[in-house]
């Protein structure tokens, strides 16, 4: 039985009632320690409970997979407002007051005590080591007492949740409060100490260290449970944040947004990261086998893999917990809290940037699946009876389509009247990371890439690509930094939507530059479409890899042609193009296509120039086997300046708002420390940039409880 299935029934298994109002984790149960400590049944239902709590909405099951996505050249969060406000997280504006920051504040140490909780009394139970047939502890051959091995893989497990609770606190909001004991036994006015982000991060890889060797391989366990390789990957990714860049306080000056800093010895950090990347590659349990598409849809359609991709999948239980393919993929509308077809209302508000697609290298098969350019709604009939219908998506954004229920098969969906707790896995760690890790890793150790660095990026880029694109590995071979921005654009292309790309952005200190260059992508098209050219355009062009008289900020195509059709159709007149059942992807004027789509249902857009210079097709109507279909329709693209003003409108000028942004009357501010100071006409040096204010404040609420002990800084 799938963990997913049963972890839900382990929640009552284990007290975890804390004493302290600070951390307000508590869950009453009818049994006590000694009886769960007793039983390896009992203990194996505590650690469902302990998963259980990883799977909250305040936490993985949505905030991490959508309100904690910084805005990026990837991940993107449209804003139109002009003024402060408490919650605007992914612009870099908020403050303690923020409602989400507490909840996932105190999701994440509910876990956290769940596992501290579970590791503490599992270490000292009598089922840890192995007894005889007489009740006697069994030793090896120095006379020491043999661990029992499932005890040893469940205390291992807790110990992953633990590790990537506190490390994904620790990203978010740097140094934390921080212990491995059980707050409940400190009575209930203890307060966990704040700990600098370096000692934790030590602590958490010394602690996965001693817990690796005794966990099971993948091979022995699913992709739904922590196992060896995931505790090796989770070292190396710990490791590398730890020897990356971070934003620092300044501890004399509250009101100072910090300094971007690495710490000294980030080389031994670096070591470490290899070293458990290349155990992960030589244990041989995972490659990349399935294409880059079926990897996501395969976890649609609930399928576990557990030789592939995949290292672990946060382990959603259908209809009850996980948003994954609600919050992303095409929005699909409801009529009267139903959906016409059978999957139910899909939100899809887990947008992209408008201009991530043009970011990519041509023939990247993970352009057109990733980036979504239509969705679906309903229409009434001439009879009265609802019918779906498709539409191209003209906005800000588009959709990410790695994940959808729409991706499930007929059979397998969840309903006409469903929405989110779609039970779809989030893959948490994936072998396409650990591979890019090392090759990272490796290069700045060596000074430039090893050869396993540049066959571990080769293994990654040349699963998108038919003819495996040699001329990218061939330039990223050239010398140290090319290769670091051929790893860190792998990883742009590789993991949209899955809470990397700003992090990655902060590790290597990159994080300004990409967000002034996201901004002036909006903030040129705006002024363009207004009457007027930024200035910037070049540059621009420059930056994306593009020459500047055929980059594409001049060049895109504002008028896309699209044609509308569905399966009926298309078997009924037996095209080719259409058999092909293909859709959301551009096709030449010889019907070439060569994307397909999981969903064989629904109608479909094809899309005919949404990634190049604007153009038309060569005939008004798609004419195959004597059936001429409906005449290709277009729609205008990227209409956002404000004629009136001559300024862009409002969301290409306020969704960087913490860090730059553009005033009504058209002029460019950078924020330093809370103050605008002018951006310069050329645009600065990466190294002349303020730091990016990306960390959030702790809660309001814990600060209080705290009594004192817990202090804001970085401007909050």
């Amino acid at each position: 039985m799938k963990i997913k299935n049963i972890i839900l029934t382990g929640v009552a298994a284990l007290s975890m009632a804390a004493c302290n109002d600070y951390l307000e984790v508590e869950a009453p149960s009818a049994y006590t320690e000694d009886f769960v400590f007793n039983m390896k049944t009992e203990v194996q239902r505590a650690l469902y409970g302990v998963y259980a709590q990883a799977l909250d909405g305040n936490l993985y099951g949505n905030y991490y997979q959508r309100v904690f996505i910084l805005n990026s050249d990837v991940d993107m969060i449209v804003a139109s407002s002009n003024s402060h406000s408490h919650s605007s997280y992914s612009r870099f504006d908020c403050d303690d007051q923020g409602s989400e920051i507490y909840k996932f504040w105190t999701a994440a140490y509910r876990l956290i005590e769940y596992t501290n909780k579970f590791i503490t009394a599992a270490e000292a139970s009598d089922l840890r080591y192995t007894k005889d047939n007489d009740g006697n502890y069994e030793t090896d051959a120095a006379g020491n007492r043999k661990l029992d091995a499932d005890m040893m893989q469940w205390i291992g497990e807790a110990k992953c949740l633990r590790a990537m609770a506190y490390h994904d606190m620790v990203v978010m909001f740097g140094d934390v409060p921080f212990t491995f004991e059980p707050a409940s036994v400190h009575g209930s006015d203890y307060v966990p100490p704040i700990v600098d982000r370096e000692e934790i991060q030590q602590k958490l890889i010394d602690d996965l260290k001693q817990a690796a060797p005794y966990m099971s391989s993948a091979a022995g366990v699913t992709v739904e449970h922590c196992s060896k390789e995931f505790a090796q990957g989770l070292i190396a990714r710990i490791a590398l944040t730890a020897g990356g860049y971070s934003l620092r306080p300044d501890k004399s000056n509250p009101k100072n947004y910090g300094t971007m800093k690495r710490p000294d010895n980030y080389r031994d950090f670096y070591q470490t990261a290899m070293l458990y990347a290349d155990s992960v590659i030589l244990a041989g349990n995972h490659r990349l086998l399935a294409t880059y598409q079926d990897v996501f849809v395969n976890e649609c359609n609930y399928q576990v893999v557990n030789n592939d991709d995949p290292i672990f999948e946060i382990p959603f239980a259908k209809e009850a917990t996980g948003n994954v393919g609600y919050i992303q993929g095409p929005t699909y509308s409801a009529y009267g809290g139903k959906t016409v077809g059978p999957w139910g209302e899909c939100s899809g508000n887990g947008r992209l940037n408008a201009f991530y697609r043009f970011l990519f290298r041509e023939g990247d098969k993970r352009r057109e699946f990733v980036n979504g350019l239509w969705y679906y709604s309903y229409y009434t009939t001439p009879d009265g009876a609802l019918a779906d219908t498709v539409y191209i998506r003209q906005d800000y954004t588009v959709h990410n389509n790695k994940w959808s229920k729409l991706w499930t098969s007929e059979s397998s969906a969840l309903g006409d009247i469903t929405t989110g707790s779609t039970g779809i896995n989030y893959p948490y760690m994936r072998y396409a990371d650990v591979l890019l890790m090392y090759a990272e890793a490796a290069n700045e150790l060596n000074g430039g890439p090893t050869d396993k660095a540049v066959e571990c990026l080769t293994t990654v880029h040349q699963r998108a690509f038919d003819d495996g694109d040699p001329q990218f590995i061939a330039d990223a071979k050239a010398s140290k930094e090319a290769f670091q921005k051929a790893v860190m654009d792998e990883r742009k292309w590789e993991f949209a939507g899955e809470n990397m790309r700003w992090r990655d952005l902060v590790r290597t200190n990159t994080y300004g530059e990409e967000l002034v260059y996201s901004f002036l992508r909006y903030y040129s098209v705006g002024m363009q479409n207004a009457g007027s050219p930024s200035g910037y355009e070049d540059a621009i062009n420059l930056h994306d890899g593009y020459t500047t008289d055929a980059g594409y900020i001049d060049n895109l195509p504002e008028r896309i042609y699209y044609h509308q059709y569905n399966i009926e159709e298309a078997n009924a007149y037996g095209l080719r193009m259409y058999k092909a059942q293909l859709y959301g992807y551009h096709i030449d004027e010889g019907g070439n296509v060569t994307q397909k789509y999981p969903n064989q249902s629904l109608k479909s857009l094809r899309i005919y120039n949404a990634y190049k210079p604007m153009s038309q097709p060569v005939t008004s109507a798609i004419t195959r086997g004597g059936f001429s279909a409906t005449a290709w329709n277009f729609a205008d693209f990227y209409q956002w300046g404000d004629q009136n003003s001559g300024t862009p409108k409002n969301e290409c000028k306020y969704s960087y708002y913490g860090y730059i942004r553009c005033d009504d009357n058209g002029n460019l501010w950078l924020i330093n420390n809370g103050t605008q100071t002018a951006f310069p006409s050329t645009i600065p040096a990466a190294s002349e940039l303020p730091a990016v204010r990306y960390l959030l404040p702790y809660p309001n609420l814990a600060i209080q409880r705290s009594a004192g002990a817990y202090q804001n800084y970085y401007g909050y």
